[in-house]
């Protein structure tokens, strides 16, 4: 909600040396989000005046439209001669009033205007736009044209009210209120202690039985609708200079008069309004529920298909509006226009204002279901004040009278549904009591007052709740608003004492481990929005019927592009590293933990439990198998160098093989053997990458997978090439671990080396002949190392030589050489049986 000063101050009698900033910092004190006060012609200075076109020459002789303007700007150049000026402007002719900066003058921006020789002529100023002056949008995208009443020389800063400053206010949910004018001043009244006057205070005359026919149907929908009539309008009246610098300021464009008086009342008293063309209605005006399969064109020209939930407004032809939200094109107000066979002007003489309540849910769910948020909408769904419909009407017919020359018709027609004030029951001391501070009785009174609502009682109280605050419903609520008008400041900050003997989770101090443990590995870390599409499972390959295809898709989405929760982390990592690459910097190494979500692989729906009794576990049990799954992963993303050149040598391209060592380090840090074979999924090129497995409760898990991805995908997302990631479980990981970390014996004894060279096939993996070599040598194996692998002419075509370095320690005594050979020989042995691998030479 953008609210002028100038216009706040109609309303407030605040000191003349209070400036917008003192404002701000007041109503921030009070809990109201004020996030900038714009200042309104900041870097603008005259001479900016009004002037006449006296004459305007055509320039045909160059590429686009030029104008050699002479303009009447009276006694303000100085002289009195006509100003000359180059334009290339054309909505305006001879004889309008413009807005000329003259030269010496600055415009935002730092434009600074002087005499200059353009065209061949020399321009001796500028005829503005409300663009040039940061006026805002006018709808006319040209020249400002004047209303011809205003006198030649008038300083235009003043006329079109340039210098002012604007609020600017996030107003949250449970402050729908201040989406006016109104009820900003009322805050502003209570912040500074200073009494308001209230716009809606009006003199409205008593409903009868002659106004405009209205028929509600749905009382709980709208529990209030206002019609009053206006007719004799001039079609060719405008809206004032004042009224069009108010919307503009408030961020809202001028259309016609009819539709900015309406926008007006609207900012002014937080009651949307909705003008009817009377000549187009066709009958009485009804409300209700609309009809499966109906269709409504609304004033944004789109055709839709109305909900038997939404609530529309009608007539005899049917739906006219979706109430609450937006009118339909059939009803709105005409623009003038002249006939072209008698050359007068016709539009719309005759009006009917609505004014009505609705019900907040209901519009709500309308404004979502149909995707069209509109400042009517904003309103309703946060709560207006249904006390205003009466007087909103009354400030409608007010100005349309005053400004287009109407009448107001005597008929006033009112459907009210019964409803009764509001009440709270609370405690004194209530406020006391949550804040921790000692209000009294006094000041809960006093600051509930200036609220608005009527307090009755000693010890216990009983507030009657104002009918503009419909966010006010329990004592914590009017507790609330004892605690923000007294200074959330001024609350003691006491800081919770934790229990004794109480820390992380084994659980929370893995993850840390990882984190810390990546981190010193080199790698960055990044957090990513949890929303994903399934494009982005299509980019990586995701085969159809892979677990992460089951997502949990939102109701109601951030983005229709990314509907659902994140069934991997690589989407997420992926795209910053993108960004990342695509603003300089190439080296990256980037990591990420988090939940991941899948639905179950067979679906249920969750039975609701009671509220009476603590559940049991198999309801416990039963509730969580419908719930969708929600691991913990961790991934990791390289490209470009993994190690700088420097005085050392050359620098190393990130590969699959570091993509491989951060699960291994993940691995170790949660205290799991981690299990790396060749494997083949989705993103990875299916020569480099390597599938990664656990062995939890008794079991091989595949937990994830790690390597080079690629090329179709790297091209697909936009990718450096030769792209590196990792994912997995890390819950999973978690069950294999074997307990705490116990920290190794080390070993007086000297250690026994044995070097191996076997040959095997080549499409056999070394990780595979590490792990059978590793098994066969026995518990006197201390390490062992792939230090060399050939292929070439002496080992034969489709085999490789794999060379191992094997340690041999015992703990307890010097291994003699038979014993590390014969450790070695059945190692040999081993790997011959189960991998075909033959002892190089032998």
């Amino acid at each position: 909600m953008r609210v002028p000063l100038s216009w706040l101050r109609e309303y407030v009698d605040l000191p003349a040396t209070e400036t917008g900033r003192d404002v701000q910092a007041k109503l921030v004190s009070a809990g109201l989000e004020v996030e900038t006060v714009e200042q309104l012609g900041a870097g603008l200075t005259g001479p900016l005046v009004v002037g006449r076109v006296l004459t305007i020459e055509e320039l045909t002789e160059f590429k686009k439209p030029i104008r050699f303007c002479t303009v009447d700007v009276g006694q303000a150049n100085g002289t009195g001669e006509p100003q000359e000026i180059i334009c290339g402007a054309r909505n305006f002719a001879e004889g309008d009033k413009v807005v000329v900066a003259l030269p010496g003058a600055v415009l935002p921006g730092d434009f600074r205007i002087a005499e200059r020789k353009t065209y061949g002529r020399v321009s001796r100023g500028m005829i503005c736009s409300s663009d040039e002056l940061d006026m805002g949008d006018d709808g006319t995208k040209g020249i400002i044209v004047l209303p011809p009443e205003h006198e030649v020389g008038t300083d235009a800063t003043v006329l079109l009210e340039l210098y002012d400053e604007v609020l600017d206010i996030a107003v949250t949910p449970d402050r729908g209120y201040c989406l006016s004018v109104r009820g900003v001043a009322r805050e502003t009244a209570t912040a500074y202690g200073l009494p308001l006057r209230d716009p809606a205070l009006l003199d409205v005359p008593a409903p009868n039985s002659y106004g405009y026919p209205v028929r509600v149907a749905d009382p709980v929908g709208c529990s209030r609708f206002t019609a009053r009539t206006v007719v004799g309008l001039d079609p060719e009246a405008r809206s004032p200079i004042w009224l069009q610098r108010r919307l503009q300021k408030a961020g809202m464009r001028p259309i016609s008069l009819a539709v900015d008086v309406t926008n007006y009342v609207m900012l002014e008293l937080g009651q949307p309004l909705h003008a009817y063309d009377r000549s187009r209605l066709d009958g009485p005006i009804g409300v209700r529920r609309a009809e499966p399969g109906e269709k409504i064109t609304t004033l944004d020209g789109t055709a839709r298909v109305l909900d038997p939930a939404d609530l529309v407004i009608t007539d005899n032809r049917g739906p006219i509006g979706i109430a609450g939200v937006m009118g339909g094109a059939n009803t709105e107000i005409a623009d003038a226009a002249a006939d072209p066979e008698t050359g007068q002007v016709q539009g719309t003489t005759e009006v009917v204002v609505e004014a009505a309540h609705f019900d907040a849910i209901s519009i709500a769910r309308t404004a979502r279901r149909h995707k069209l948020s509109s400042e009517a909408s904003r309103r309703f769904e946060r709560g207006v004040d249904p006390q205003a419909a009466a007087a909103a009407a009354q400030r409608t017919v007010d100005l349309l009278v005053l400004l287009a020359g109407g009448t107001a018709e005597a008929g006033v027609t009112e459907v009210i549904a019964p409803s009764a004030p509001r009440t709270i029951a609370m405690h004194a001391d209530h406020p006391d009591r949550v804040a921790g501070v000692h209000y009294g009785r006094e000041t809960v009174v006093r600051r509930l007052q200036e609220v608005g609502c009527d307090v009755y009682g000693q010890d216990e109280l009983v507030v009657t709740v104002p009918s503009w605050r419909p966010d006010l419903n329990e004592p914590n609520d009017l507790a609330e608003e004892v605690i923000r008008l007294e200074g959330y400041e001024n609350l003691p900050s006491t800081l919770p004492k934790p229990p004794a003997g109480r820390g992380l989770t084994e659980r929370q101090r893995t993850h840390r481990r990882v984190g810390r443990a990546l981190a010193g590995a080199g790698y960055v870390e990044a957090l990513n929005y949890p929303f994903i599409g399934e494009q982005a499972l299509d980019q990586l390959g995701i085969p159809a019927g892979d677990p992460s295809r089951r997502l949990v898709t939102l109701v109601n989405p951030l983005s229709d592009e990314e509907p659902a929760l994140r069934s991997t982390l690589l989407p997420g990592l992926l795209g910053a590293l993108r960004r990342n690459d695509g603003r300089g910097s190439h080296d990256l190494a980037l990591f990420e933990t988090g939940l991941v979500f899948r639905t179950p692989a067979e679906p249920g729906v969750a039975v609701r439990l009671t509220v009476e009794r603590r559940p049991s576990d198999a309801e416990l049990e039963g509730l969580n198998a419908v719930l969708p799954q929600q691991p913990r992963h961790v991934a990791v993303v390289l490209a470009g160098a993994r190690e700088q050149a420097g005085w050392w040598g050359k620098d190393r391209p990130a590969d699959w093989a570091d993509a491989v060592e951060a699960a291994r380090l993940v691995a170790r840090e949660a205290g799991a053997e981690l299990l790396v074979r060749q494997g083949q999924y989705g993103p990875w090129h299916p020569g480099r990458c390597a599938e990664l497995a656990v062995v939890a409760d008794g079991t091989e898990r595949v937990v994830g997978h790690a390597g080079e991805l690629h090329p179709r995908v790297v091209k697909a997302l936009g990718l450096p090439a030769r792209t590196c990631a990792m994912e997995m479980d890390l819950d999973l990981v978690e069950r294999a671990s074997a307990g705490a970390v116990k920290a190794p014996r080390i070993s007086s004894f000297p250690v026994a080396t044995q070097d191996v060279a076997l040959v095997v096939d080549t499409a056999v993996p070394a990780a595979e002949v590490e792990r059978v070599l590793r098994e066969g040598a026995g518990e006197l194996l201390e390490s062992i190392r792939l230090f060399d692998t050939f292929t070439g002419e002496q080992i034969g075509a489709g085999k490789k030589s794999l060379a191992y370095a094997l340690r041999f320690r015992a703990a307890d005594r010097t291994l003699t050489v038979e014993e590390a050979t014969a450790a070695r020989d059945a190692a040999v042995a081993l790997a011959a049986e189960r991998t075909g691998a033959v002892l190089r030479g032998a």
